[in-house]
């Protein structure tokens, strides 16, 4: 019985993830070139455009701010400031489960990515400054056509089996949602919101060329990124249902409360997506407090680091001990306040 709440808990989140990701694809794609206008030349503005970006799901959003870094549009604190308001895709998930807590974080993350940039750029001109990176480009996408007017109806007169699977996906969803939603008896909020979401999704896939649906929505989304979210998903739940069978997570927490802030914000240090879903899973299940996952989430930033990673040891150690240092002075706080 356990074993199937997890599978059907694991395949709805996954599910819900992919059609945000599809959203956020579809933005991404139609706004591309956007970001570099806004960014200007202004560091306080850099930080705030930069902590923006970041705080966007997935990982898009920290990619471009290091690409923006890499062609020396921003400084090493525009990235920092990015990367503590990064939560890779592990926001999806937040969004999936309690998007009441999740919206609030992300946008304290913002106030606290902007802090952290600040600080970056101040100890990097202590330091005389950092090299302009070299060693990561990022490309602008082919401008897309995502609303061609008449051609809409030539993508439905012979449709490619991706578009009516994706279809068939989003009304899945959609009719389990409803289904769960009515034998509860209660439409919350998050149902709401899902249900919107789904029917602008819908639209997407309704309108795009096969072109973008093959290569932005199946082959990036679905095929890259679905398949690890379950894995990782799945995973997490299953290892977090068996520990609270073996012994009483809340009690362990509630004694080594400090310990716990610890252990979530050093786990926040491995540059992947995935991990970080176990502090996600707890706290949703409430065994870990709001002072944890903000700890997590401040320090994590999915695998936004990897590209500046390869490139410069040294920076992507100077961005984690700042914003390692800032999440867990952030959990302290709201642990203090009693979350």
């Amino acid at each position: 019985m356990i074993a199937i709440d997890v599978l059907r808990s694991s395949l709805l989140v996954a599910a819900s993830v992919a059609v945000m990701m599809l959203v956020i694809e579809y933005v991404n794609v139609r706004t591309r070139g956007a970001l570099v206008k806004a960014v200007g030349v202004s560091r306080p503005r850099q930080y705030l455009i930069a902590a923006l970006v970041g705080a966007t799901p997935g990982c898009f959003g920290p990619f471009a701010v290091v690409a923006l870094h890499a062609d020396g549009r921003v400084s090493l604190g525009a990235v920092a400031a990015a990367m503590l308001a990064a939560t890779g895709d592990e926001m999806f998930v937040m969004l999936s489960l309690f998007p009441g807590t999740a919206i609030p974080m992300a946008l304290g993350l913002v106030v606290l990515g902007i802090l952290s940039g600040w600080i970056t750029d101040r100890l990097a001109a202590r330091a005389g400054g950092a090299p302009a990176c070299g060693g990561f480009s990022f490309h602008e996408e082919e401008a897309c056509d995502c609303f061609p007017g008449r051609a809409i109806a030539d993508h439905w007169r012979r449709p490619r089996a991706h578009r009516l699977v994706l279809v068939g996906l989003v009304l899945s969803i959609a009719g389990a949602v409803a289904a769960g939603a009515a034998a509860s008896g209660e439409w919350e909020l998050d149902h709401i919101l899902l249900i919107a979401l789904l029917a602008f999704t819908l639209f997407i896939l309704a309108t795009v060329p096969d072109h973008f649906v093959e290569k932005h929505l199946w082959n990036h989304v679905v095929r890259e990124h679905v398949p690890r979210i379950f894995a990782w998903t799945l995973g997490a739940f299953a290892a977090i249902a068996l520990l609270q069978h073996l012994f009483d997570m809340e009690a362990f927490v509630e004694k080594e409360r400090i310990l716990s802030l610890a252990l979530a914000s050093l786990l926040g240090l491995v540059p992947e997506s995935g991990p970080h879903l176990i502090v996600v899973r707890l706290f949703s299940e409430g065994a870990l407090p709001l002072s944890v996952l903000v700890a997590n989430s401040a320090v994590q930033d999915g695998h936004g680091m990897l590209p500046l990673l390869a490139h410069s040891r040294l920076d992507f150690l100077k961005i984690k001990a700042v914003n390692l240092a800032l999440g867990l002075a952030a959990g302290a706080l709201i642990m203090l306040l009693g979350w």
